[in-house]
């Protein structure tokens, strides 16, 4: 499935931006892509900036590997829900007690990074089983619908949001 063939009632207008930063190509492919992407950028990151914060409140790049990390694992949970039972109600998450309670930076980026494949080779295996009809599938996480697929391409413009970000406030 590719991102034009997502309808604007499969996801709440919130992820619009993050599902448009996505390639015209197949779900797989953004997911494998992303994978290569997203390693070699975060393996090139200067070791001095791993745990730094441009302003006071703000995340440093191992926070967000983890939040990338965590937003993924609960994205590809509310899939293979949906997949599996559509209509059913999931709750939101607050990201913000994630990352708190995370402790990303008392971890060494290479580990994030190993954790990080791990997650996204397992997220990128659970789309791969399912078919056309299932990606279609709907149910409700925070309050609005959201599509079997439209999960998996947040997963992916979430991932080159956080990217861009450290790009431009980071580098």
């Amino acid at each position: 499935m590719n991102i034009s063939q997502l309808l604007s009632s499969d996801y709440l207008p919130y992820y619009k931006n993050y599902i448009f930063l996505n390639k015209e190509v197949s779900l797989l492919q953004l997911l494998a892509d992303g994978m290569l992407e997203t390693v070699a950028f975060f393996e090139k990151l200067p070791i001095d900036i791993h745990e730094y914060r441009y302003d006071q409140e703000k995340w440093t790049p191992k926070e967000i590997l983890l939040h990338l990390i965590d937003t993924e694992r609960v994205f590809a949970y509310r899939a293979l829900t949906f997949a599996r039972n559509p209509g059913e109600v999931l709750s939101g998450f607050d990201q913000d007690i994630y990352v708190a309670n995370s402790y990303a930076n008392d971890k060494e980026m290479d580990v994030l990074i190993k954790e990080y494949i791990a997650n996204r080779t397992s997220t990128l295996l659970l789309f791969k089983g399912m078919s056309e009809n299932v990606l279609k599938n709907k149910g409700i996480a925070s309050g609005g619908d959201l599509s079997v697929a439209a999960a998996g391409f947040i997963i992916c413009g979430h991932e080159l949001h956080h990217c861009n970000v450290i790009k431009e406030r980071y580098l």
